[in-house]
């Protein structure tokens, strides 16, 4: 069986981190399947999905190693491009994926006890944004 469902969320930008685990799990639990796979997947190109321990210095450290990894005031071609100013969200959002893909068993998620399913919005404004998320089992 495959089961679709969708999140909505409103962001900050600016490297704005949620924890979406308990929409992802909520969705789990109420498609009825228990035992398979959910994927969760960004409609979008400068926002990225994967899991971290969400605690307040971890959100920080992330954000920090992003910054270093494609700083915010670097030089982009695709800002001379489009004049938008986001190549930094294109970068950071390409080097973290706009997927994940989660086990499931017994009608749960099988994370780890400090594990949170995070989405981060990499643009440069706030945003509305959809998440796809597909279930897929028995």
């Amino acid at each position: 069986m495959v089961v679709a469902k969708n999140i909505t969320l409103k962001s900050k930008g600016e490297t704005d981190i949620i924890d979406i685990t308990s929409e992802v799990g909520s969705a789990v639990r109420n498609s009825g399947i228990k035992n398979g796979i959910v994927t969760v997947f960004v409609q979008g190109a400068t926002g990225g999905i994967t899991t971290v321990e969400y605690e307040p210095g971890l959100v920080s450290d992330l954000k920090g190693a992003f910054e270093k990894l494609a700083a915010r005031q670097g030089k982009y071609a695709h800002n001379e491009k489009w004049g938008d100013g986001n190549g930094f969200s294109h970068v950071r959002a390409s080097l973290l994926g706009p997927s994940l893909t989660v086990p499931i068993k017994g009608g749960a998620l099988m994370l780890g006890t400090w594990q949170q399913i995070i989405f981060i919005d990499f643009d440069n404004r706030p945003r509305s944004r959809e998440l796809a998320v597909q279930i897929i089992g028995e």
